[in-house]
């Protein structure tokens, strides 16, 4: 009988591999490689092969993010708020506790690049119970989010501890992970996964997709399991240059999305994390895409333009304008252009 593929077998993790298999120069790879880490599932490599440029920019290292003079390398300034390690304590009643170190890519625009998959971003049980503590000592935080790294990384006996210890403090009412399995590994989504999530409810997924490509049969399996557990699940989309900066691909993007019963909900500007650079567009665009999107496509399919504020000051939804006068009167113009009128007065 033949021996089962180690787990190994299913990334791609050194610069020499993603040469060869993409059949490119190592160099540029090795020098990014010495900066950043570096890891593609083999799954999400065939899905390059096969969709070229904009899945390629999502995953392959770049020299360009070794030139990156404007980002930061804590652009949520999140080090600063910790009060502990791998809890980020930013907003009144909601905390995120990062429980995992890896994900199944690195992706090259990650927020945490400066330490998602190093030895920055070990985490032991040790840092788990001290998170696990804070969130038992400040009964104001009422829904957790884990993240990390990607919590569907773990194996499934610790996930399921930590959920647990969190289903057990009585102060949390909702609990949310943070995961790009379903888009970057979908076939680590099973049954199993599914019926062990399913115990723990209210829980909510958000996962991450960012192109029309990567809305797979594959992906599509991994979220119906998902959502036939009664898990709501919701998409962060990054606007990224080169990869899905248009407002047809947004549009194809969230209607494929509503297919496989991931509901949109944010289009996050690119967060100004250093050696992101290249992928960072400017605001304009994403409100240009926005005002196609509303009121052109259906309501469901309509996510939060967003900007996670620099230094920690938290999502800040941006929006079309749509009001040219605010007085007794709001005089604004619709989605199609046509002025437009609402009284506003209360007479006594």
């Amino acid at each position: 009988m033949p021996s089962k593929p180690s787990r190994s077998a299913s990334f791609i993790t050194t610069p020499e591999q993603l040469a060869q298999a993409l059949d490119i120069p190592v160099e540029p790879l090795r020098a990014v490689h010495a900066v950043y880490p570096l890891r593609v599932s083999r799954y999400y490599l065939d899905l390059i092969k096969q969709h070229g440029l904009p899945l390629w920019r999502q995953a392959v290292p770049d020299p360009q993010e070794l030139t990156d003079a404007v980002g930061l390398v804590d652009p949520l300034d999140e080090e600063n708020l910790s009060p502990v390690p791998c809890l980020v304590h930013k907003y009144p009643d909601r905390a995120l506790l990062l429980v995992a170190g890896e994900c199944a890519m690195y992706c090259r625009f990650c927020t945490r690049k400066r330490k998602v998959g190093t030895r920055e971003m070990a985490i032991d049980d040790e840092a788990i119970a001290a998170g696990l503590a804070y969130l038992r000592r400040t009964p104001a935080i009422s829904d957790v989010l884990i993240s990390g790294g990607d919590p569907f990384m773990l194996p499934l006996a610790r996930l399921e501890r930590i959920l647990k210890a969190l289903r057990d403090i009585p102060s949390i009412a909702t609990i949310r992970i943070g995961t790009r399995i379903p888009c970057t590994l979908p076939m680590r989504v099973t049954s199993r996964l599914a019926a062990m999530l399913k115990k723990y409810h209210p829980l909510y997924i958000n996962t991450h997709f960012n192109h029309p490509a990567e809305i797979t049969p594959e992906a599509a399996l991994a979220c119906t399991r998902l959502a036939d557990a009664g898990i709501p699940l919701g998409c962060q989309t990054v606007l990224l240059r080169g990869v899905n900066d248009s407002a047809e691909i947004i549009r194809e993007l969230l209607y494929g999305l509503l297919r496989i019963r991931v509901k949109p909900y944010y289009l996050f500007q690119a967060d100004l994390t250093k050696g992101t650079a290249h992928f960072r567009t400017t605001v304009d665009c994403g409100l240009a895409i926005m005002r196609h999107l509303i009121g052109h496509v259906t309501g469901p399919a309509v996510p939060t333009y967003a900007l996670d504020a620099p230094g920690g000051g938290g999502k800040i939804p941006l929006t079309p304008t749509y009001i040219h006068h605010l007085d007794e009167a709001l005089e604004f113009t619709t989605y199609q252009g046509h002025p437009c009128s609402y009284p506003n007065r209360i007479d006594p």
